[in-house]
């Protein structure tokens, strides 16, 4: 029975073989790679369409149904996708700013093949140069767009360690609802120079690669150019959280909680980041956790603790790839801080109060020496009014002996 088993399994092997070797065959020839490999570049920044023709061996077997293998180097992801389609034309996005590598193969299947696909031994390549164009060090850097509270989009870069004095930057945007490529609405400018660029009533569709271009001009020649492909979605901060509240409840519990901020984002897909500090006889201590909840409950405060929160939030991965996190909000204390009015000090007076007081004093002065001056003035007039009267009454008394 053993040597019967073992007879079986080898006549099986056997027959599989010669049923590859004759799918193999069938044909007169081995299968061979597509033809005409090219890369097109329709001027959307990095969208590129790829297109083969299909092997010249091929092209009259109209009963073998042809199936094509397209693998190309994802620069973004440094990999390699594979794609496996009927059609001979594929469009994928590459960074122009590397080289573009893309090969095909061909796969048959069918009467042909007794039904066994059979990919083809080589394939045909292609590998397109990155155009070295532009001053070296010149392209952009720190390219960030984001996406602000899900209403408007501003992207912002920093000038290039060898950018020419006078330079002018222009950036350029494209994605599949769009026509052709469209320049920036508003530029952001900063110190004179071209720094970011404002998308204020602008749409950008989800879930949608969006291509962006930063290159320019100087009086030295162009500038490098710099291509970045984002989609919209994973480049939200949620505005910051306004309305915290502290509360403190049974058994010495202390309660925490916060109302998510007003706009588009979704509230199920925040994460909240929560920053507690405690203030004790013994010294501070800091601690950071992050909750889908809007509530955070301490079990138990002591009387001679302060504890102080503030919060910050973002989209968790559930939704999105990556997400910013937001700015944190104000900051809330139990116990909360006593105001105490400080007694002013001389030394803190401002200086235009002492110039007010002197003045004041001026004019005051100025004023008391007027009226000194002007009841003088009275007392002069009057003495010499009464002088005269003397003198000529005198006179009258001597006429009239």
């Amino acid at each position: 029975m053993a040597s019967y088993s073992w007879l079986s399994h080898h006549a099986a092997l056997m027959l599989l073989l010669i049923n590859w070797r004759e799918g193999m065959h069938c044909i007169g020839l081995s299968v061979d790679p597509p033809g005409d490999l090219a890369v097109l570049d329709p001027g959307h920044l990095g969208y590129l369409e790829i297109t083969w023709s299909p092997p010249a061996s091929l092209i009259n077997r109209a009963e073998c149904p042809k199936l094509y293998q397209l693998e190309y180097f994802n620069t973004y992801e440094n990999s390699w996708t594979v794609i496996r389609t009927v059609r001979r034309t594929y469009t994928a996005q590459f960074d122009l700013m590397k080289d573009v590598r893309v090969r095909v193969y061909t796969l048959l299947s069918g009467p042909c093949t007794n039904g066994t696909l059979v990919k083809s031994t080589s394939y045909i390549e292609l590998v397109q140069k990155s155009p070295s164009t532009g001053l070296v060090g010149t392209a952009v850097k720190d390219f960030v767009c984001v996406f602000h509270n899900m209403e408007y989009v501003t992207c912002n870069w920093g000038g290039g360690p060898k950018m020419p004095a006078n330079s002018q930057q222009t950036l350029y945007f494209w994605h599949k609802e769009l026509g052709q490529t469209q320049e920036c609405p508003k530029y952001t400018i900063s110190n004179g120079v071209r720094s970011g660029c404002n998308f204020t009533g602008t749409f950008f569709p989800d879930f949608t690669d969006i291509n962006f271009c930063v290159n320019g001009s100087s009086p030295e020649g162009p500038l490098k150019p710099t291509y970045i492909s984002l989609q919209i979605q994973n480049q939200v901060m949620p505005a910051t959280t306004q309305k915290l509240h502290l509360q403190t409840g049974p058994n010495a519990q202390l309660e925490v909680h916060w109302e998510r901020p007003a706009g588009r984002v979704p509230g199920n897909c925040l994460e909240w980041e929560v920053k507690h500090n405690q203030e004790r006889p013994d010294g501070k201590t800091s601690t950071q956790q992050i909750t889908k909840k809007t509530i955070l409950t301490l079990p138990s405060v002591h009387d001679k603790q302060r504890n102080c929160f503030r919060v910050r939030s973002r989209l968790h991965k559930y939704c999105v790839q990556r997400s910013f996190w937001s700015n944190w909000s104000h900051e809330i204390c139990h116990p909360e801080e006593k105001q105490t009015s400080a007694e002013p000090r001389w030394d803190m007076v401002p200086l235009y109060v002492y110039t007010a007081v002197a003045i004041i004093a001026i004019l005051v002065l100025s004023l008391c020496v007027w009226a000194a001056l002007k009841v003088r003035s009275r007392q002069v007039k009057k003495l010499d009014s009464h002088t005269t009267f003397f003198a000529k009454s005198s006179a009258l008394s001597v006429a009239e002996t």
